[in-house]
């Protein structure tokens, strides 16, 4: 799969971060960077800690030690308000879409929009349907996300995820529940978005096809080591890896 070249300009460096919840450390001497416009991949078996360590890199959680920075800006240190700016240049997309039942996909995509801007009516219209053109919903603006396919809501969820036009996405197991063919459309449109953006995209999964499709770099987590096992091209640690934990799962070996 030809990939689009990402850029050697580092827009997030992660350096020793530990992350607890409570006493309990989850992760400890994390360190990578993620680079302008490429797709980077958070891998590892269940219950590693992906989705924890996604939620630090968007700000929803701050690290027990270490620093993170986003654009040069700590994480770790900036007040709340100044963290509020920058999250402004996110879009984050849940596992489940996180779409608001009781309004139309259209207000859904809306809702950021009218929240952080002052848009008129006419151009937050306009925005919205152009969000949901991007992927591939020109047509279902009036429709409640019940009325909605999983691989539709997803989609749904990422066009909400962009509405903002964000330097950064963040996806949390986007693949999940879907079957196989709606699985690898989802990942084309990954690829698709970040082709023509140039977005960076952070994304947690453990579903091998996507990561082999998508992603330009990983970095794979260990539930008992507690952090980075493994970081490179991923099928170059498919290839080349001399640990068995990280051959075994990119070669899905049993054991």
């Amino acid at each position: 799969m030809e990939h689009l070249t990402a850029g050697n300009d580092v827009v997030i460096k992660v350096e020793g971060m530990e992350a607890r919840y409570g006493e309990i450390t989850i992760l400890r001497d994390i360190s990578f960077e993620v680079r302008r416009g490429e797709i980077f991949v958070i891998l590892g078996g269940s219950g590693c800690g992906k989705s924890t360590l996604l939620k630090h890199l968007f700000g929803l959680y701050r690290p027990y030690r270490g620093n993170i920075l986003v654009e040069g800006k700590d994480l770790a240190k900036i007040d709340d308000d100044e963290l509020v700016e920058i999250r402004k240049g996110f879009g984050v997309l849940f596992q489940s879409g996180a779409l608001l039942a009781s309004m139309t996909l259209a207000e859904n995509v809306a809702l950021p929009i009218q929240e952080h801007t002052d848009l008129p009516l006419e151009l937050v219209d306009l925005l919205v349907r152009v969000k949901l053109n991007m992927v591939n919903l020109s047509g279902f603006e009036d429709y409640q996300p019940a009325e909605l396919s999983g691989g539709m809501k997803k989609r749904a969820g990422l066009a909400r995820a962009m509405a903002l036009d964000p330097t950064i996405l963040f996806f949390d197991e986007p693949s999940a529940g879907l079957d196989p063919v709606t699985s690898a459309e989802l990942d084309q449109l990954i690829l698709q978005i970040n082709r023509s953006l140039h977005t960076t995209m952070v994304i947690v999964t453990h579903e091998l096809p996507s990561i082999l499709t998508i992603a330009h770099r990983v970095i794979m987590l260990d539930g008992k080591e507690k952090t980075i096992i493994a970081q490179g091209a991923p099928r170059d640690l498919k290839e080349q890896s001399a640990d068995p934990r990280v051959r075994k799962f990119f070669n899905r070996e049993a054991g």
